[in-house]
């Protein structure tokens, strides 16, 4: 478990300017009084980069592990506790923004975190989603899906566009912004994210699509109606 934490964060410390101004671009303008809410937040990636810009961030997670890693990780005004991104230990309307990082692939109903993400906005405030999608094509889907989940158990399935935008609009936001960015993952370097060695490594590279793999990410900023 060491090693998969010493991965993550490596990694997330790569990506942490990127993402921090995509946030700014998307997000702006932030005032800097908001409270924030980072659901599913694994080792705080999410946390660190809008923490600068804003007064508190709460990030939630089941994964004790990588809850530890956030706190040691990200500034002093994120808070991190044990909680389920589809079942938050929140009430209704506590954050101005709240939001998901790549965690709606991971989870059996990604429906209820969307809706949980929205319960806990405030009126007027802001819903953030970002994911891995799937492709047009189901039958490509299917493939990456056997692959992803052979990599990580955890992950069950990828959802396509309409998909996303559908749990968007069936909890009544409204999308302000949305792109759909491309990635390009080295596979080895994905495989050290979920620590896999020896012949389990071998074998699921042979299920990878190529020593490159092209993804596709979408970004959704949406807003909850005032009233």
């Amino acid at each position: 478990m060491a090693d998969v934490v010493a991965a993550r964060l490596a990694f997330q410390r790569e990506r942490a300017e990127g993402l921090e101004r995509t946030l700014q671009r998307l997000l702006s303008p932030l005032t800097g009084t908001e409270r924030v809410l980072d659901s599913g937040c694994g080792t705080g990636a999410l946390a660190c980069a809008l923490a600068p810009h804003v007064t508190e961030v709460v990030g939630v997670d089941t994964d004790e592990g990588y809850l530890a890693a956030a706190r040691a990780e990200c500034p002093a005004n994120c808070t991190f506790v044990a909680g389920d991104a589809a079942a938050l230990p929140f009430e209704y309307g506590a954050f101005d923004l709240a939001g998901s990082l790549r965690v709606l692939h991971h989870v059996r109903r990604p429906e209820l975190v969307v809706s949980e993400l929205a319960r806990v906005t405030r009126p007027g405030g802001t819903v953030l989603v970002v994911d891995q999608l799937g492709a047009t094509d189901p039958l490509v889907t299917l493939e990456l899906d056997r692959f992803e989940r052979a990599r990580d158990p955890s992950h069950q399935r990828l959802l396509p566009d309409a998909d996303v935008r559908g749990f968007l609009d069936a909890n009544d936001l409204v999308v302000l912004h949305n792109e759909v960015v491309q990635e390009r993952r080295d596979m080895e370097r994905y495989l050290d994210l979920v620590g896999l060695e020896g012949e389990e490594r071998d074998r699921i590279r042979r299920l990878a699509p190529g020593p490159v793999m092209e993804i596709e990410v979408g970004w959704y900023v949406a807003r909850k109606p005032a009233g």
